[in-house]
């Protein structure tokens, strides 16, 4: 397909996934406008992953032609181990409610191959900042490829809640955590917003209902708290533990996410006041 076809599919894109997602922003529709979606996903033809009855499978595109891609899909960057371009409108909705200004500071926890660290940078502009993190050395050496032409934008290899980074605005976590790490919550800027997905179960063996993704905000001392959305996504290592993880499990079963408002950093809170309790962190009801 022609780069000015493909412009106009990129454009229809972006609408049909803000609109999935439920979304009014122009600036995040113009974003995922502008990102090519196929420079971050290898060469084609792609693995689309693709529900079947209760099951799931990776489907193969019928050729390389850029267009299969411009769906509301997850699509397989290492297939073989369930590493996925997650779904657009998920990001788009995630996205909006962090709400990135232009000449902030974005780290993303988890850039993968960097797709949605490259919508980040067309939201901060190029007075902006965005910081990639990535575990795995060779999708952060492929991000980091893939990034170069963005000002502004880097890449580290290491473990997301123990790699050193300057103080940020939104701190955008794409991966399943048990608990918050302690550097994403005082590395926050005040008015800053942390994209916390929370999980109880493995992936791809957990599914929306046993995970949920909060956005948590930065006033001075406190951290204010509210469910955006069910998730299921590859755990977070470094962010996981038993006691945490069975905590939420429990919540899961029990309910009530969606009447969370507050964040704490300790744990001795009454049990009638938090929707989860866990040695050193709660989210509570108020």
């Amino acid at each position: 397909m022609e780069e000015a076809e493909l412009d106009i599919v990129r454009r229809a894109y972006a609408k049909q996934v803000l609109a999935a997602a439920g979304v009014d922003d122009p600036r995040v529709e113009a974003a995922f406008a502008a990102i090519r979606r196929e420079d971050f996903l290898g060469s084609g033809p792609w693995e689309i992953l693709r529900w079947r009855g209760r099951g799931r499978r990776y489907a193969t595109t019928p050729s390389a032609d850029p267009v299969y891609v411009y769906i509301d899909d997850v699509i397989g960057i290492l297939p073989e181990r369930s590493l996925n371009n997650g779904q657009p409108s998920l990001h788009a909705a995630l996205i909006a409610s962090a709400a990135p200004h232009p000449g902030e500071h974005i780290v993303h926890i988890g850039t993968g191959t960097g797709y949605y660290t490259a919508i980040f940078a067309e939201l901060v502009g190029a007075a902006g900042m965005v910081t990639g993190v990535e575990l795995d050395s060779a999708l952060a050496a492929r991000a980091a490829a893939n990034l170069a032409q963005w000002h502004g934008v880097g890449v580290v290899n290491g473990d997301g809640t123990a790699v050193a980074f300057a103080p940020a605005d939104v701190i955008y976590v794409n991966a399943g955590a048990t608990r918050p790490a302690d550097i994403w919550l005082d590395r926050l800027n005040a008015g800053g917003r942390l994209i916390l997905p929370l999980t109880a179960a493995g992936f791809p063996q957990g599914d929306a209902s046993r995970g949920a993704v909060f956005l948590i905000e930065r006033r001075d001392a406190d951290f204010l708290a509210r469910r955006v959305s069910g998730v299921a996504i590859f755990p977070c290592e470094g962010a996981r533990d038993e006691v945490s993880e069975a905590a939420l499990a429990k919540a899961f079963e029990v309910g009530g996410a969606e009447r969370v408002t507050r964040l704490y950093r300790r744990g001795d809170l009454p049990e009638e006041q938090c929707w989860v309790r866990a040695p050193g962190w709660c989210l509570a009801y108020r």
